[in-house]
């Protein structure tokens, strides 16, 4: 008779196997060469990363791209917006307006850890003198609780963007497949798709915010300048820290 030690499972070991490696990078990334964004999407989202993924949005000026393929694929994706407590109201309403008129049935709303926010930024002025330590309290670490019960994500990050030349379709982010479905899109495929969805813009945009951040890191952007020279004007700062700069 096997004695209680050998039968019963032992509960201490814990599976630390990434869901994602990044052998899995490379064989997605061979998978879905020369395949449409589109057809990408519907593939993963009724497929492997179904019911394992969440899109997470900003709800900026180019964001509704990305979601709309979302939608067309599948409404109950979870999408994830981190409320930083900055957010210009105009980007809250557009949230509201953008995820009711796709259609989205789980919106997901994080906010910062108030205990940490009394602690590091009881004058709620970082933003002013540590810009990196306030988005890593007030995006990073919501995001970080928000992504726990996901083994994937997807960003709308596009490598025509300041600092993302070489954006990869797929990569790893602390042990989560990262998906990029608009790595290689420029300003006019957005552009045009914008026009043929006849979705709405974010409303600060025709006023000069092609870029929408925070209030108090984004500035309007002069005729010339790169779309997203209007955040975190005057810092040595392109990302906030949700994402590394790519080159």
């Amino acid at each position: 008779m096997a004695s209680l030690a050998q039968a019963t499972p032992d509960l201490d070991v814990i599976d630390t196997t990434p869901p994602f490696t990044l052998d899995d990078v490379a064989r997605l990334t061979a998978k879905y060469a020369g395949v449409s964004t589109q057809d990408m999407l519907r593939d993963l989202l009724s497929g492997e990363l179904k019911g394992r993924v969440a899109a997470v949005s900003s709800f900026g000026a180019e964001s509704a791209v990305l979601l709309a393929m979302v939608a067309e694929v599948d409404t109950s994706v979870p999408v994830i917006f981190v409320n930083t407590q900055k957010i210009f109201g105009e980007t809250l309403a557009y949230r509201d307006e953008l995820a009711e008129r796709l259609g989205f049935t789980d919106l997901r709303v994080f906010r910062p850890d108030p205990y940490l926010l009394a602690q590091k930024d009881k004058t709620s002025l970082r933003w002013s003198f540590d810009p990196d330590g306030c988005c890593d309290l007030r995006k990073v670490e919501p995001l970080r609780r928000a992504l726990a019960p996901f083994d994937a994500w997807i960003s709308g990050r596009k490598g025509f963007q300041a600092g993302r030349g070489a954006l990869p379709r797929f990569e790893i982010d602390e042990g989560r497949l990262k998906v990029n479905p608009l790595a290689d899109w420029d300003k006019p495929a957005l552009e045009a798709y914008f026009e043929a969805a006849r979705l709405p813009r974010h409303p600060l945009e025709a006023q000069g915010y092609p870029s929408v951040g925070c209030v108090p890191c984004t500035t309007k952007v002069l005729p010339g300048e790169d779309p997203r020279s209007g955040r975190w004007r005057g810092w040595d700062k392109s990302e906030c820290g949700i994402h590394e700069p790519v080159f």
